[in-house]
């Protein structure tokens, strides 16, 4: 199991500490207007969702558990489609979920930091860690078949406007997908202002494309109902049931409203989806079931494979397979991004080794750039396409990994109900069972396609989970085994302090333990047999809120004869500057200059062992990762020619 301590530290960093919750919930995105911000919600948080409709309904009908596509089934699919946008997207995270914010972020991982804090102690906190763990290892599962799914599904618009380029779609995506990953070293801030403009018309596009149809046939609206659904399901269960594996469709990337409430905040995302984005989609549904309805049988059954092209005009469909294409693209970029954003959390709170992380602009936080995450997705991405050939196989594969974690979701928000906001347990198990429900019918739907394509996300999901919580728990039995044979700070400071020779300038020992000695502290006394005048013993701390306090950064101890303690905390949406951090700290003797600072660093070498821990092939997976993680010089802006590193081994 994960131990506590570890799932709030980082690379070298010792234990997380607890600070108290924001009551305002404030948001740390840019301070301007609504509808500005609203725009750029548009362009950034909706690009998943927004592109369902290029292959949610078809699939629903035309996919692994085809239906006939007449009246019962189109009205019902249509009801289908329309209440689980009302209850997962709009009642579940627009306006429940995205209310349980870490200091204004949002995502499985800044809930699950905001659930550890609030119910700490509790016998099932670690349950929780490992559900939101998974909900995390899941989301890699998604990130790869998102861009697959979305890009291929646009370009196969190609053969609807001449049947002839077949051939060419699957070497068109894939040389997409390939520029989509090029391009990403660069930074989006650029093409970020695009992405706005360019899915407010992809979303006007999709409006009016379906009120056309709808305006020749408006009894459609009444698809709304959901008298329709129950008609559907009353028909036959087991035909409704399957086709909720398609539906679910239609509502992924609906935690990516979650996610992405830092950049925007509440509001804008609220006022996009109610006043903007959920009218277009369901204008454009409505206008495909319309369309398919007033077709005869057998035309409708043609028409069925590829119905969202089919709503335009033939002389503007290539247009629209252009516009399509480029909001999948952008619906792409946006996950890739997530995945930067993920990743770089959860290395801040300990489940994923260091890794190099570059910032792509200097004025926004949020844009970075991870190489090892981008071509490892960029490889995966290729082969999914490569492997699957059509979007109607990939959607196999898609679902599973979003109706899992929608369905942890319902688990998280269950807690924070009940812990947090202090909802009566009557009401908060009422609303949750509403949650769960719909939750476990597409999860359940969907395990039906695991032979079809489903084992993917899952398989993924697993290794993701496997290497996240290996991290977290090496990490925590190594600080404990370095623990055992540390030496008291007091004993040593009055022992060596007085014996060792001093020799000028500063020596800062970076230190995972806020207390006792620092191993690389004793083997430098034991080869080199100096100590420097000034000694700080440095712990880098990552706390469980986004953005820690700038009056409570750095916290110093003085242990006597000039050996100090200093403590720098900083939160997991932050990037740790130690040099930052020291030239800030001015009471503990003269203003640190680097060139008479060094930075001893410990490179610990692990020995797999039999004592009680972890499985010898975790232990080894243990050290591969520790052996390849990011430089700690680097992760802690540390310079080069001032760093010694000092080996030893541990035995875990």
């Amino acid at each position: 199991m994960l131990d506590r301590r570890l799932t709030l530290s980082v690379g070298i960093n010792g234990e997380a500490t607890e600070t108290p919750p924001n009551p305002h919930g404030g948001h740390h995105g840019p301070a301007e207007g609504l509808l500005k911000l609203s725009l750029g919600a548009i362009g950034v948080v909706f690009g998943d969702i927004g592109t369902s409709p290029l292959y949610a309904f078809r699939e629903t009908f035309a996919g692994h558990h085809r239906l006939v596509p007449d009246e019962l089934h189109v009205l019902g699919v249509l009801s289908l489609i329309f209440w689980s946008m009302m209850l997962v997207v709009t009642l579940k995270y627009v306006t429940i979920i995205m209310r349980a914010d870490n200091k204004g972020e949002g995502g499985s991982l800044a809930l699950l930091a905001l659930i550890n804090r609030t119910a700490q102690n509790k016998r099932w906190t670690k349950g929780i860690v490992l559900l939101g763990v998974f909900a995390t290892a899941l989301f890699y599962g998604d990130s790869i078949i998102t861009p697959a799914m979305s890009v291929l599904s646009a370009v196969e618009g190609l053969t609807v406007v001449e049947s002839r380029f077949g051939p060419l779609v699957l070497p068109i995506a894939v040389g997409i997908l390939i520029g989509l990953f090029m391009i990403q070293s660069h930074g989006t801030a650029k093409v970020g202002l695009l992405f706005g403009p360019v899915m407010l018309i992809y979303f006007v596009t999709l409006a009016v494309l379906g009120l056309v149809h709808i305006a020749a046939s408006p009894w459609i609206l009444t698809a709304l109902n959901p008298w329709h659904a129950v008609l559907f399901f009353a028909d036959n269960p087991l035909a409704a049931f399957l086709a909720m594996g398609s539906v679910v469709l239609a509502v992924t990337g609906a935690e990516a409203l979650y996610a992405d409430m830092g950049h925007f905040g509440r509001q804008p995302i609220r006022l996009s989806w109610m006043a903007f984005v959920l009218p277009s989609l369901m204008l454009n549904y409505l206008g495909q079931g319309a369309m398919i309805l007033g077709l005869p049988a057998d035309v409708a059954l043609k028409v069925i494979e590829n119905p969202f092209f089919l709503l335009a005009p033939e002389q503007f469909r290539l247009p629209l397979v252009i516009l399509a294409t480029a909001a999948t693209v952008i619906a792409s970029q946006a996950v890739i991004s997530g995945a930067f954003s993920v990743t770089q959390q959860a290395i801040q709170l300990g489940f994923i080794p260091r890794l190099r992380i570059t910032h792509t602009s200097a004025g926004a936080i949020g844009q970075i750039y991870i190489p090892v995450m981008n071509w490892g997705l960029m490889v995966l991405v290729i082969l999914l396409v490569l492997s699957f050939r059509t979007s109607s196989n990939l959607a196999a594969a898609y679902g599973i990994a979003v109706s899992g974690a929608m369905l942890i979701d319902t688990v998280l928000i269950a807690v924070v109900l009940v812990y947090m906001w202090k909802w009566s347990k009557l009401a908060a198990g009422a609303l949750v069972a509403v949650f769960a429900v719909v939750d476990l019918a597409y999860f359940g739907a969907n395990l039906t396609k695991v032979p079809d394509g489903g084992w993917f996300p899952l398989l993924i999901g697993l290794i993701a989970f496997t290497l996240l919580t290996t991290w977290a728990r090496g990490r925590s039995l190594m600080i404990e085994r370095m623990r055992e044979s540390a030496m008291p700070i007091a004993v040593f400071v009055k022992s060596a302090a007085s014996s060792a020779t001093r020799v000028p300038g500063t020596a800062v020992f970076m230190t995972s333990a806020a207390d006792g000695v620092p191993h690389a502290l004793l083997h430098n006394l034991k080869h080199n047999k100096v100590l420097h005048e000034r000694i700080v013993l440095l712990t880098v701390q990552i706390e469980d809120v986004p953005y820690s306090d700038a009056d409570r950064r750095i916290k110093l101890v003085d242990l006597g004869q000039g050996f100090w303690r200093m403590i720098v905390r900083y939160g997991f949406m932050e990037e740790p500057d130690v040099p930052a951090a020291l030239a800030g700290a001015t009471e503990c003797g003269p203003v640190f200059k680097m060139m008479d600072t060094s930075f001893f660093l410990a490179r610990q070498t692990l020995l797999a062992s039999s004592r009680p821990g972890m499985a010898i092939w975790r232990e080894k997976l243990f050290a591969w990762m520790l052996r390849n993680a990011e430089s700690a010089m680097e992760f802690f802006k540390l310079p080069t020619n001032r760093v010694v590193e000092l080996g030893s081994q541990v035995e875990i």
